[in-house]
This record gives structure tokens, sequence and C-alpha cells, in this order.
């Protein structure tokens, strides 16, 4: 249950950001929705109000720590302080490595990786006062490792350490901290890092034949499984990565889903 709890979504824009959202809200939490595109948040947010929720637009910029503290002091002051933090803000870069610039790198590692430490150390004193928290990390799939995506392999499995040195750090005080790790999601191909199916429906082709489901994920199964590990029936599972994936792996992973050539 996350009923009256106070949750803060990055990434809220995109498809699993904005599916974790309306899940949480339809449990009974308030949501802040936070994201660099603000109009895109703002209609969300009516939206989950109409629908009976409580939602909160915040603009921020999750590599900014000046941003991130501004943020969290603003959920607080209109909603109370957080309780949950789904750190799903994310970009891609993909590019074969002779090919990728500095910039490529250092922007996927600054979103994914240093954004979800910034917002998880500006939450935590809130959720260590209130001996209770949950801090949820997106991973994926593919921190297995793919072709043309180094930065962003290295940035997710740099988020599953996180989690784990973070459940040991954290646990004391009461907060769990846990990864979830997609497969490939339907989701529009220009949201970032939850966008990689493109748009010509071969790569969904392509997971079809090779996952044990037989189908690519939907955003909904994400935020499902958030939702469970945002509430109490998760109390005792921490330093977990769930992969939520469709049994992709055990297919054997398309390591050229990307198609980015040699």
């Amino acid at each position: 249950m996350v009923d009256e709890r106070i949750a803060v979504v990055t990434g809220a824009a995109g498809g699993i950001g904005s599916a974790t959202a309306r899940y949480l809200a339809r449990a009974g939490a308030a949501v802040a929705l936070i994201d660099v595109k603000a109009e895109s948040i703002t209609g969300l947010a009516a939206e989950i109000t109409a629908a009976g929720g409580r939602a909160l637009p915040v603009r921020c910029d999750v590599t900014d720590p000046t941003q991130v503290t501004a943020m969290v002091r603003t959920v607080a002051r209109e909603f109370g302080a957080p309780h949950i933090l789904v750190n799903n803000a994310g970009v891609l870069r993909d590019g074969a490595l002779h090919l990728m610039s500095e910039t490529d790198w250092d922007a996927v590692h600054s979103v994914n990786l240093r954004g979800a430490f910034l917002c998880a150390r500006a939450v935590y004193k809130h959720m260590a006062r209130a001996r209770w928290g949950r801090v949820l990390n997106l991973s994926s799939v593919f921190a297995l490792g793919s072709v043309g995506q180094v930065n962003y392999a290295t940035a997710q499995a740099g988020l599953e350490g996180m989690t784990r040195a973070l459940a040991v750090e954290l646990g004391p005080f009461g907060i769990t901290v846990n990864a979830v790790a997609p497969g490939l999601i339907e989701t529009p191909p220009a949201e970032g890092a939850d966008g990689l199916m493109g748009a010509d429906g071969v790569r969904s082709a392509l997971v079809a034949d090779t996952a044990p489901l037989r189908r690519t994920g939907r955003p909904e199964d994400v935020a499902a499984t958030l939702a469970f590990l945002a509430g109490d029936g998760a109390s005792y599972i921490t330093g977990q990565t769930i992969h939520v994936d469709g049994g992709l792996p055990l297919g054997r992973l398309p390591l050229n889903v990307c198609g980015v050539g040699n």
C-alpha cells in the first residue's frame, strides 16, 4: 500500500515515468512529477488531478544539485516530506566506441547515474527522519551489455551498484533501496532511455522472437513492479535488481538491438 505516501518520480514525462506516476496516484500516493519538460508534466498533473489524484509538476534538471535541492524543498512544502523516490530520469546517446564522443559519455552518466545520486541524497534526510523510505532506481537489462551502448550499459550497471551500496547504508534507517531493470518497453522512440524500440517495428519483432514471453513490455508492466516495491508488502526486500524483461536474457539477449554497426 502507498496510500497517503508522498512519491517523487523523475523523468515523469516519459512512458515509464508517466505510467508509474499514474499507477502510484491511483494507489493513493501524492505524486511529484519531475522533468525538464514542463509542459508535459503540467498536462500529466492535470490528468491525474482530474481523475481524483494528487499531483504536483516540478521542472527540474536532475544533474544540477541546486535544482534538485530546491525541488525536494518544493515537494516538502506543498505535499510533505517525500517517502518514495523513483529515479527514472535517463537519456540515450548510442554510438559505436570509436564514434562515441566524451560529450555523449558524460551526458548519459550525468543524467542516469549522477542524477539518481543527487536525488537520493536530497530525499535521504526526510526518509531517515521518518524511519521509512523507498528508493527505486531504473536500471536496464542492457546493463548486461549491448553493442553501441558502452555509456548506457556502464551507467545502468553503476545504478545497480549504487542500489546495493545504499541498501546497506540506509537499511538501519528503515529505507529500502531496489532497482528495476526493464527489457525492451514499447514507448515512443524519442523519449530517451526508455524509448529503445524504434519506429519501424523491427526491434519489436526481434524481441517477440527472442523473449520467452514472445512480446515486448509495456510501461505498465514496469510501473506495477515499482508500485509493489514502493509499498509495505515489499518491506523486507532491499538491495535487489528486479528484471522486468519477459525473460529476455534467458532467450539470449539481442546485443545488436540498437542497430549500431561495428
